[in-house]
């Protein structure tokens, strides 16, 4: 089967790496892939797909993005000059913005197995009536990354299996995969001496990341031992800098920069407490990808995150925007030597679940049925 999968963009985030493992499942299940990007790319991430085994191919050779009816046109032509050279079976088209055009567009083609995925819950969304019309209408099937995300658009959800009734049109929840490159670790860790906090994350607002440093200095007033490891690069990273600054923490504070997908088991097994303070997040794959390494997540009480860390199992949620209550979760486990353990051990074991092999397995069986 030839596989068409279609994103906007191919950057360094959390939808780009799960599309790669997607590519990556398909491949293994004896598919051809090719990936289709409309606009935005890195060369190193479009060379991780090619690696991976998909054909790409970029709409736009030097990434602008493109808007009003010239972009409708500019994707018209560039998915019909696709569908004509490849001649895919099933198209999935990745996230929702734009991904509703690109899937009226398939349809308008004559493209008639389209799956899509949505990457963030519905509140995004102004126009939910549209997201409606293509899920009765256009996609055979309609994939979320967290059952809260599939009963924000839908009022209702169901985890996909091998079991699951399909029918000629569906909505249903697949969860995220560990990347292949990051192992889970297999005895539980020891925490570093001293504790070491660290996010690994564009250093973005939606990220939450102007609230990091400010909340570490408050750790730091009570635990002086304590350190912050910071691993991305984004617009924030000055003003991060300059709030550690005035904070007379700078010795503290260690940034890293953007580091590639392999070398992040490294920063992992140096983090002990994991931040995810985010104003805006669909799955939380950074939460996975520490628990995978034995870290403990604070993480905001928003999105997809408290579906995926399990408060007072594997971590600890904090109230969005508030420093305060982020600080004393912080405190709170530095306090609690055995609690961190405790959170540590259960996170490697409940990670499991979002392991690659049982992705693939989800979605080679969901293609396998679509195509019979």
């Amino acid at each position: 089967m030839t596989i068409l999968i279609c994103i906007p963009c191919l950057m360094t985030g959390g939808t780009e790496v799960q599309t790669l493992n997607l590519v990556r499942a398909l491949v293994a299940g004896g598919h051809r892939v090719v990936t289709i990007c409309y606009f935005e790319h890195y060369d190193d991430m479009v060379s991780r797909f090619q690696k991976a085994g998909s054909e790409v191919v970029c709409l736009s050779p030097d990434g602008v993005r493109i808007g009003g009816w010239r972009g409708i046109l500019f994707l018209y032509k560039g998915l019909r000059s696709v569908l004509k050279q490849y001649k895919p079976d099933v198209a999935h088209v990745q996230y929702m913005a734009p991904g509703a055009i690109p899937i009226l567009l398939l349809r308008l083609l004559g493209m008639r197995q389209i799956l899509t995925t949505a990457h963030t819950a519905a509140d995004i969304y102004p126009n939910l009536k549209l997201v409606h019309l293509i899920q009765r209408h256009c996609v055979r099937a309609f994939t979320c990354i967290t059952e809260l995300a599939e009963r924000s658009f839908f009022g209702s959800s169901q985890l996909y299996d091998e079991h699951y009734p399909l029918k000629k049109r569906n909505h249903f929840t697949i969860y995220n995969a560990l990347p292949a490159s990051l192992p889970v670790i297999q005895e539980p860790r020891t925490a570093n001496q001293p504790i070491t906090i660290g996010v690994v994350s564009r250093l973005e607002s939606i990220k939450g990341m102007d609230l990091v440093v400010p909340a570490f200095a408050k750790v730091r007033s009570a635990h002086p031992e304590v350190r912050l490891l910071i691993v991305g690069d984004g617009t924030l990273r000055g003003q991060m800098e300059q709030q550690a600054q005035a904070a007379d923490i700078s010795s503290a504070v260690e940034f890293v920069g953007r580091q590639p997908q392999e070398a992040l088991t490294h920063y992992y097994d140096r983090i002990d407490i994991l931040l995810m303070p985010s104003r805006s997040e669909g799955f939380g794959l950074t939460a996975i990808e520490g628990m995978a390494r034995g870290c403990v997540v604070v993480a905001s009480r928003i999105g997809g995150l408290p579906e995926v860390v399990r408060e007072g199992e594997v971590g600890l949620l904090h109230e969005s925007e508030n420093i305060e209550d982020l600080a004393s979760k912080l405190i709170y486990l530095c306090e609690s030597p055995k609690l961190w353990q405790q959170y540590s051990t259960q996170a490697i074991t409940y990670v499991k679940q979002f392991g690659f092999e049982r992705f693939s397995i989800l979605f080679n069986d969901l293609y396998r049925r679509i195509a019979e």
